[in-house]
């Protein structure tokens, strides 16, 4: 996927002109980009469109103007597009009842350590790899930058296959499985093209 530019951006005051339709297209098209895989884990894959909303909305709240300031954000954000041939999400650990913040997080101590998220399809397993950094060995992030990356067979099998993909998490007694509708899987595929 083509590295983010600053060109790519709007500056602030041609992005507040926007927002509201700009942000509002977005909210739709991630609509077909996220995946929720049981009551805690939601998975949302990521692409240049879904990275530079990100970015325009941390120029507006922070008043980012100056290219300096600016291409440190991109930088940062580029590092998460998805090279040839993955897929990169967001995984986020949610929980609404404060009091359960800390025991929930605790749980999934240790995903990010070994293969208990992956897509499959067609007999194929692609394992999500996650960034480090953000697991330690007594507390864990609520958010995470994954990808998974395919083989050329799983490439093809992903982008070609009649048969359903699914996403998998197995994880302790945290076990969930996700078909992936057809505009997810559709939306994906134009990620990998």
């Amino acid at each position: 996927m083509k590295p983010l530019e600053l060109n790519d951006l709007m500056d602030i005051i041609e992005y507040e002109k926007v927002r509201n339709d700009y942000r509002n297209e977005l909210i739709d098209y991630k609509k077909h980009r996220r995946i929720s895989l049981g009551p805690n884990v939601t998975i949302t894959f990521e692409n240049r469109r879904t990275l530079i909303f990100q970015i325009q909305e941390i120029m507006r709240a922070e008043r980012l103007v100056h290219d300096e300031q600016i291409q440190v954000e991109i930088d940062v954000y580029n590092s998460i597009l998805p090279p040839c041939r993955a897929l990169s999400a967001t995984l986020f650990i949610e929980v609404t009842e404060e009091a359960q913040i800390r025991p929930i997080l605790n749980k999934f101590i240790g995903l990010t350590v070994g293969e208990y998220l992956w897509f499959e399809c067609g007999g194929q397993k692609v394992y999500a790899q996650f960034e480090k950094g953000r697991e330690e060995s007594d507390k864990i992030s609520s958010v995470h930058y994954i990808q998974f990356n395919f083989k050329e067979k799983q490439f093809n099998n992903f982008n070609h296959s009649s048969e359903s993909v699914y996403l998998n998490i197995h994880y302790k007694d945290y076990r969930y499985k996700e078909k992936l509708s057809r505009d997810i899987h559709q939306s994906l595929i134009k990620d990998l093209a």
